[in-house]
């Protein structure tokens, strides 16, 4: 699969849940699925890594079910979601020879898990008559699924 595809499909992670796409890739990093020794992104593949940005992914979940939580549409939210798509991106890209296409298309898979998100989880919570909690936690499992997919896919 194209590198540029999975760089897109790991922002898409990053648009669904912030956090779940750096967990991903250094979860990826350590059991060596992404070669990042020797470059940038090799503190990704270091011990604690995934643990640190696998606990972050655990808080993003509980937090996403609360009621206070803003949009993900807000400035803040979205600037999150752009940051870590742009970073997971860029660390595919830099696997594949091409750190800056990797990082674009990261950025362009941020938005559309952004918005495609959003637009999907509020079209499924209103096809069944308002129930939020399951949607999310569909949506917590394909942002799961899909980046263990990218990471597993480009080697």
């Amino acid at each position: 699969m194209s590198i540029y595809i999975l760089a897109l499909l790991i922002g898409v992670v990053a648009g669904l849940r912030a956090m779940t796409a750096p967990a991903a890739i250094s979860i990826g990093a350590a059991l060596g699925w992404l070669p990042v020794s020797g470059t940038w992104a090799a503190f990704l593949a270091y011990r604690f890594t995934p643990y640190i940005f696998g606990a972050l992914a655990l808080v993003e979940f509980v937090t996403d079910q609360l009621p206070s939580t803003p949009s993900r549409k807000v400035p803040q939210q979205f600037g999150a979601r752009l940051v870590s798509g742009a970073f997971c991106g860029a660390v595919i890209g830099t696997v594949g020879g091409s750190l800056v296409g990797g990082l674009v298309a990261g950025i362009v898979g941020a938005v559309i898990g952004t918005l495609g998100g959003a637009e999907a989880r509020q079209r499924l919570v209103a096809a069944t008559g308002g129930r939020d909690l399951p949607i999310a936690l569909l949506e917590d499992a394909v942002a799961v699924l899909l980046g263990l997919f990218v990471v597993s896919s480009v080697i």
